[in-house]
Order: C-alpha cells, then structure tokens, then sequence
C-alpha cells in the first residue's frame, strides 16, 4: 500500500580506511568547554560523530573519519587549557555510513 515509503537506498559509500570510535574521557571536562572545542575540533578535521556530558561527570564522544584525522582531535581539544583529561578509554565501533556533521548531544540523556 505505501511502497514508497520503503526506501531501498543504499548506505553512502566511505572512504577507505574509515573508522569510528567511541571515547569515554574522565578528568576535568565538564563545565570547561570540552564539548564545543570537541565541536569545533572536529568540523575542522572533517570528523562526524557526537559527543555527550554523562551523569557521572564524564564525557562520551563518538568520531568517525581516517584515523591520521582522529589522532589530531585530542591535541586541539585540549588547547583550551581548562580541559584536563586524567584517563580515557576508547573502543572500534562500527562506522556509522549516513552520519553527515558532529554533534552535541542533550545534557544528560
């Protein structure tokens, strides 16, 4: 009946070597502008993904790209100089095709 409503569009093609990871990050980054500087890091880097202030006083980021674009998303973060990162563990997620921009997630979800 509503045929058109099932799209049969295929995922966007990445790049090669694209992946996707998920950081849980601890230390002083709430309330210091993590999340914008993760923001504005990653527009510039080409990234996409999310991150999110958890209840626990931690932050989750999720990025996705070339890793050589990742591993320089922590250094401009951290220039804001009130950031302080004490530990941080990070996983491979599977890559995410129709992500298209970075995000800031709801306070709290």
């Amino acid at each position: 009946m509503f045929d058109f409503l099932k799209s049969k569009r295929e995922p966007p093609v990445l790049p090669a070597g694209t992946v996707r990871r998920r950081y849980q990050i601890f230390g002083r980054v709430q309330g210091v502008g993590f999340r914008y500087r993760a923001k504005y890091a990653a527009q510039s880097l080409n990234l996409t993904g999310w991150v999110q202030n958890e209840t626990d006083g931690s932050v989750t980021m999720e990025v996705q790209g070339l890793p050589e674009q990742i591993d320089q998303i922590f250094p401009l973060i951290l220039r804001g100089g009130y950031i302080q990162i004490t530990d941080m563990r990070v996983r491979e997620i599977s890559a995410d095709p129709w992500e298209k921009s970075f995000g800031i997630l709801d306070y709290y979800c």
